[in-house]
C-alpha cells in the first residue's frame, strides 16, 4: 500500500472513532499529497517524495507548536503536538544524537572535512544520508559542534 492508500485509511478510521486531532493531521497529510499530485511536477509519490512531503508537514507542526507556546497558547500548542505525533507514526524511525554523531563522523572522514569553513563540503552528504531520519536544525547543530 501506498503513503495515499494509507492515509485514506486512517481518515476512515480517525473517523469511526471520532479522534478530532487525528482527522485533522491526516487531512493535512492528504492535502499535501493532493497538492503534490496535481503540481505537474510529473515526479511520482514514491518512498523519497513521500517522506520529504511528511517532514514539511512535521517541519510545519514544529514551528507552531513554538510559536505558540511563545505565545502561551497552550491549547492550541497541544493540539499542534497531538497532530505532530500523527505525521511522525508515518515517518522513519528518528536517530538519537548519538547515532547522528556517528554518521557525521563516519562522513567527515570520508570527505576530509576538519574545520568549520569545511561545513558546506560535509552537509550535502549527511543531510542526503540523513534525510527523513533526524532533524535538520539538530543535524545543523551537531555538525557545527563535531567541526568546532
Amino acid at each position: 500500500m501506498n503513503l495515499e492508500q494509507i492515509i485514506n485509511e486512517e481518515i476512515k478510521n480517525a473517523m469511526k472513532n471520532q479522534e478530532k486531532d487525528k482527522l485533522d493531521a491526516l487531512r493535512s497529510i492528504k492535502k499535501a499529497i493532493i497538492e503534490f499530485n496535481t503540481s505537474g511536477s510529473g515526479k511520482d509519490l514514491d518512498e523519497g517524495e513521500a517522506i520529504k512531503l511528511l517532514n514539511q508537514q512535521a517541519k510545519m507542526r514544529k514551528e507552531s507548536i513554538e510559536m505558540y507556546e511563545n505565545a502561551g497558547r497552550t491549547e492550541l500548542s497541544q493540539k499542534e503536538k497531538n497532530e505532530l505525533e500523527v505525521i511522525m507514526a508515518f515517518l522513519p524511525k528518528q536517530l538519537s544524537e548519538e547515532e547522528i554523531k556517528e554518521v557525521i563522523k563516519r562522513i567527515k572522514d570520508q570527505v576530509g572535512a576538519n574545520t568549520p569553513s569545511d561545513m558546506g563540503k560535509l552537509m550535502g552528504p549527511v543531510m542526503k544520508e540523513l534525510s527523513g531520519k533526524a532533524d535538520g536544525k539538530l543535524i545543523q547543530s551537531l555538525v557545527k559542534e563535531i567541526l568546532s
